[in-house]
């Protein structure tokens, strides 16, 4: 706690006193509800009546509206300030009221007092007349009849939820540009009218929440993470908590927010190809490494669903950035024809205790204790089912039958996809002894067709050009670039024979490449 240095306030009439006075000053910080400080008060009075040519003797209320009550319920009559907005008792850092500081004529603080102990404010009320020069004055305190020790109470600044308001406000960290509503106007309907939504209500980003969510890093509020396309709008790690917030997201998932950003931003992923594409694409965060149970994201039952804040969230903060920093708006620059609820949100882990293989990451050039964030460019989710294959080779062969029908049956040679297995196909599969590279090969074998079938015809018009079969037409071509292209991740429930497939976009340099992060908590 430190003794009050120099400040400006004003009393309930509006009348100012500026602190240092040059004159020895008493300042007592209270709050009415406080018992300890109704005990001290009727002293605080005695002494000033005794001292009051000499010493001003003041009290700082935490609160305007106690300033009538308390003045009232003691008939006192030195000075009461308003510390209503709490900056001084901040500044002070104050935890206990009532707190006593006694100044000289220098400014020096000579004695500070915390809650009531008889001895001390008998030290206090000596102190107080020495520096009065009276210290002949009889006083009529009977300080027999008072307790010999009370506790003060909590300050007022260090209640929960104000504490985190005055710190936002008062450290000089947030730098983001304030909005004040009209008492009479709807918050919600004003949020809406602003366009910075997803089109679902946000939660407010009031300081506190972002200072909350700013406690989820070690980063600086200032730094620059990345330029946000479309706009190339630089984005602070405070902006994107502030878009954290709206999303409803907590702190502890506020590493993953800020890795998706950093990933989403960059060149190989492209998200200003993704957003003016007209096909169905979004941004899809896969998360790996042990921060998915840390934070208790859901990799079992409806994984790719609702009902999981840490998933949604993520998933949405990201969509917000990108939509309120970086302007990727539907019918501005996000040129989507159909879209998908996949572009509000999309985010899951992958639930690497149910595969035998080697999850997302690992596989991705990274240690199975880092933590992760891998960003596709995908779909929503085509689903898959085969409930009769006992063996891994008819169900991956009724998998490939399944992928043949990303954008069209007669697209092949297309780029990255996401195969997503459930654990009960997974279970089939390993029981068989194959792995992931085994998976692979086998829908390329499967989903191969000579190019003859693939041409574009009359019959239909989508397909590969003529020329592209060079007179080989009996050549084979598999659905996909290479095996590279096809990425594996297990997620959901236990039971269900059922797995997903995530179609991509033009993969390459002209269009976006599956990007992994690791996770800086």
């Amino acid at each position: 706690m430190k003794s009050p240095k120099k400040f400006s306030l004003v009393d309930e009439m509006g009348e100012e006193f500026t602190f240092p006075s040059h004159r020895a000053c008493l300042i007592a910080f209270v709050k009415e509800d406080c018992e300890t400080c109704n005990l001290t008060l009727p002293i605080l009075e005695v002494i000033h009546k005794t001292v009051e040519t000499k010493l001003d003797v003041l009290a700082i209320s935490q609160k305007l509206e106690d300033i009538e009550i308390l003045r009232n319920r003691h008939n006192l009559t030195f000075k009461i300030l308003d510390d209503d907005s709490l900056a001084i008792s901040y500044q002070a850092e104050l935890d206990t009221v009532p707190s006593v500081f006694l100044y000289d004529e220098n400014s020096q603080c000579k004695i500070q007092l915390f809650g009531f102990v008889r001895d001390e404010w008998e030290l206090l009320l000596t102190e107080s007349l020495a520096l009065a020069d009276k210290t002949d004055a009889i006083v009529p305190i009977d300080w027999k009849s008072l307790p010999t020790f009370r506790p003060g109470c909590g300050a007022r600044n260090v209640e929960p939820g104000i504490n985190e308001r005055l710190t936002a406000r008062m450290n000089g960290k947030l730098m983001a540009r304030q909005i004040t509503i009209g008492e009479a106007d709807d918050l919600h309907e004003f949020i809406f009218d602003a366009n910075i939504t997803d089109g679902l209500p946000i939660v407010p980003p009031t300081p506190e929440r972002v200072w909350r969510m700013l406690k989820g890093t070690r980063r600086d509020p200032q730094d620059i993470i990345a330029n946000v396309p479309p706009n190339l709008i630089p984005v602070t790690v405070e902006k994107i908590a502030i878009n954290s917030v709206m999303a409803g997201a907590r702190p502890e998932y506020f590493p993953i927010i800020l890795t998706a950003v950093e990933a989403a931003c960059s060149e190989e992923f492209n998200i200003h190809g993704v957003l003016a594409t007209t096909w169905f694409v979004g941004p899809i965060i896969i998360v790996n490494g042990p921060i998915r149970k840390k934070i208790g994201m859901n990799a079992g039952i409806n994984a790719l669903g609702q009902g999981n804040r840490a998933n949604l969230t993520i998933g949405r903060a990201l969509q917000l950035v990108i939509r309120n920093i970086g302007g990727g708006r539907p019918g501005e620059i996000d040129r989507a024809v159909l879209g998908g609820p996949h572009k509000i949100s999309f985010c899951f882990p992958e639930n690497e205790e149910r595969s035998p293989w080697s999850p997302l990451h690992v596989e991705r050039g990274f240690s199975l204790d880092e933590s992760t964030v891998t960003l596709f460019a995908g779909t929503g989710p085509q689903p898959v089912a085969d409930q009769l294959s006992r063996e891994a080779r008819p169900l991956v062969t009724s998998i490939a039958n399944s992928m043949q029908t990303i954008w069209n049956t007669k697209n092949h040679n297309i780029g990255e996809t996401f195969l997503i297995l459930a654990p009960e196909h997974v279970e089939t599969i390993s029981r068989s002894g194959w792995n992931k590279n085994d998976i692979r090969k086998r829908i390329q074998e499967a989903t191969a067709k000579p190019l003859r079938e693939l041409i574009r015809s009359k019959e239909c018009g989508e397909g590969m050009s003529p020329e592209s079969a060079e007179d080989d037409w009996d050549r084979m071509l598999p659905k996909f670039q290479n095996e590279d292209m096809i990425n594996i991740v297990v997620a959901g429930g236990d039971a269900g024979k059922f797995s997903a497939i995530l179609a991509g976009w033009q993969s390459g340099p002209k269009g976006s490449q599956t990007v992994t992060r690791k996770i800086i908590e």
